[in-house]
């Protein structure tokens, strides 16, 4: 999905008009107009403001260009597993589960390893398997790579 068909998608799941959402991200209604027909992106700014008002992360604004995994466990991320700040802005690197009220959960590799084993491992993939697997994967993550 492309940008303009993203934001007048949302626009219109929350029943806004052009004006009251080009009030809400401080910019005119032609610039709203401009960006539902393809013909301007909204600027980095806009963006932020647009991914609180809708409650989704700029790469769903921007069409998904790009496939988000945690940087910490390694999980598929979408909007309802990204992580927040603070202040409530999606931090589009890691999970809820890994990164929490700007704070990270695990701060040891062998930690998220057990745990990780713990909940995945099963007949077909047994603990052994999955920890290997982990072992071998977790530190390619820029999380643990930069420790």
């Amino acid at each position: 999905m492309e940008v303009k068909d993203v934001i007048l998608e949302m626009r219109t799941k929350e029943n806004m008009t052009q004006e009251k959402l080009a009030e809400k991200v401080f910019v005119t209604r032609q610039a709203v107009s401009r960006w539902e027909s393809g013909e301007t992106v909204p600027n980095t700014e806009a963006l932020k403001l647009l991914s609180k008002l809708f409650n989704v992360s700029i790469n769903t604004l921007l069409g998904s260009p790009r496939k988000l995994i945690c940087q910490c466990c390694g999980m598929p991320l979408d909007d309802t597993s990204i992580s927040k700040e603070p202040d409530g802005s999606f931090n589009e690197e890691y999970c809820k589960w890994c990164y929490s009220d700007g704070k990270f959960v695990y701060t040891k590799l062998n930690q998220l390893t057990d745990f990780l084993v713990e909940h995945t491992a099963n007949e077909k993939w047994p603990a052994e398997q999955a920890r290997a697997f982990y072992e071998e994967e977790l530190p390619k993550l820029s999380y643990w790579s930069n420790k």
